[in-house]
């Protein structure tokens, strides 16, 4: 293989590079960071290298002082909660040269790494991460550690900070957000003089109905502001279920609610582009998963929060992959699509080793159709069987295995696990999934891979065939952990089965 290629290499060429352990390895990285007064890119290196005097961008010297490679994890949270994948990456700091890096600002800045030969050109390289610097710490007296974090930091931010504003009693009050259709929400009163209340602070999709002590009463909606106006003075408390955010085209599915949130809400300097997002994977997710769900932010909530709220609601999770792209991934067994075979030859030999064993779960209980405002004792007109829904926050489906009761001498309660589902159906759907996956124990195994692993990625199916632990005709798991030293060719993997 020629290791000076000027055209673009394939990703055979470069994993047979990785495999060739006599290959000379260099990792690049750029990191942005404000010092100085002004804000400025730090280009490093493990090794020696200049840009050619034709590369972009030309006869540029990286500076050798990285003395390790990216070390970083992805995993899956087996919890179904949002987890920032983290790592470090150590630099030279001999007798202090280089401690007023520590009054640097380096927060929340980006950072990327790619790994090539020192003998290709730049555009050789391949990109091997995409994310930001959590900080800077001392490493002892030689060394400092820029700490990294996956883009999803960048979510960690205020979903909207705006106020309503004016002169009214609310003025300070953060403008409520609807996403989805929400049910019984209590809007924000925007103007007591004339009987205006905020429900979203954009247009929304619709007033489905407003209620006063229970009771439905005649309003005049105004869509395009995400507003309403009673007909008359309210009796009591003002309840209102609308269908919410409409940017152009309303929705209400899972990935599409993620993709609004994560590109135009939160601070504008951290929102995510149309790059930051695995479009493929967010509209295969959207095509797989049509489950309306509504979400009704009242107060301060950050964006990573409120989307993990959604998106758990299928048992999903938010991921960033290496590249710096948002995905969405369930944990599911057996997983979505054609297995990767991995055999005894994939693996450095006696690294398999189980992990973790989970312990069976007999019965799920999931919460949905929330009432967003739970009220008691109503002495209005309404029957009997709504007054006990306004009295109810959650519906809940409920699904149980009684030979795994049995089997396992668990209790029959589970504990309620929220959702922002709407439906019925769809909630018990979700619940029998879940169950089915928990019903019986799941054991995540590690491996140490080779050079062919690091193509994996989380989330992905793999067959996995060892003499080992009932292995020898082959297992169907789910990449649950990734661990890649791109410096040696080596890649800790983890799965579950």
């Amino acid at each position: 293989m020629n290791e000076t290629l000027n055209e673009a290499m394939s990703d055979a060429q470069f994993t047979a590079w990785l495999r060739n352990t006599s290959a000379r390895r260099l990792v690049l990285i750029e990191v942005a960071v404000y010092s100085g007064g002004q804000q400025r890119t730090r280009f490093l290196s493990t090794g020696a290298y200049v840009t050619a005097p034709d590369d972009t961008p030309p006869n540029l010297a990286y500076q050798s002082i990285v003395s390790t490679g990216m070390q970083f994890t992805e995993q899956l949270s087996l919890g179904g909660e949002a987890s920032l994948s983290a790592g470090d990456i150590e630099i030279d700091n001999p007798s202090g040269i280089r401690d007023a890096w520590l009054n640097d600002v380096w927060m929340n800045r980006p950072i990327r790494a790619w790994i090539g030969d020192p003998r290709w050109r730049r555009g050789d390289f391949r990109l091997i991460f995409n994310g930001v610097v959590a900080d800077i710490a001392p490493k002892g007296r030689d060394k400092l550690a820029l700490k990294l974090r996956d883009k999803l930091q960048r979510l960690n931010t205020p979903v909207s900070e705006a106020k309503l504003g004016g002169a009214t009693p609310n003025k300070d009050a953060v403008l409520p957000l609807a996403f989805g259709e929400v049910h019984n929400i209590a809007p924000l009163l925007a103007d007591p003089a004339l009987l205006q209340y905020q429900v979203h602070g954009a247009a929304i999709e619709g007033v489905i109905e407003v209620r006063d002590n229970g009771l439905p009463v005649r309003i005049t909606a105004d869509n395009a502001s995400g507003r309403f106006f009673l007909a008359a003075p309210p009796a009591g408390t003002i309840t209102v279920t609308v269908q919410g955010d409409r940017p152009g085209t309303y929705a209400n599915t899972v990935a599409a609610l993620l993709r609004r949130l994560a590109t135009a809400y939160g601070k504008a300097g951290d929102r995510f582009v149309e790059g930051d997002l695995d479009v493929a994977n967010l509209a295969a997710f959207d095509a797989a998963h049509p489950q309306a769900v509504g979400l009704f932010l009242a107060g301060r909530t950050n964006v990573l929060n409120a989307c993990q709220m959604i998106a758990s609601s299928l048992g999903a999770q938010l991921v960033m992959s290496r590249l710096g792209q948002l995905r969405l991934l369930q944990i599911s067994l057996p997983p979505v699509g054609s297995p990767t075979q991995v055999g005894p030859q994939h693996m450095v030999a006696g690294t398999l080793t189980p992990v973790s064993r989970s312990a069976p779960t007999a019965s799920v209980k999931l919460g949905f159709c929330k009432n967003w405002t739970v009220q008691t004792g109503l002495q209005t007109g309404i029957p009997v069987q709504h007054k006990d829904l306004f009295e109810t926050e959650w519906l809940t489906a409920t699904l149980a295995d009684s030979e795994v009761q049995a089997a396992y001498r668990l209790d029959a309660e589970p504990v309620q696990q929220d959702t922002m589902l709407l439906r019925r159906v769809d909630a018990e759907a979700e619940a029998q999934r879940r169950l089915a996956i928990g019903r019986v124990p799941r054991t995540v195994y590690e491996f140490d891979g080779t050079a062919e692993m690091l193509a994996l990625e989380l989330g992905q199916a793999v067959r996995v065939t060892h003499p080992r632990f009932g292995m020898e005709k082959g297992v169907v798991g789910q990449v649950v952990s990734l661990a890649p030293d791109w410096l040696t060719g080596h890649v800790k993997v983890g799965f579950i089965v």
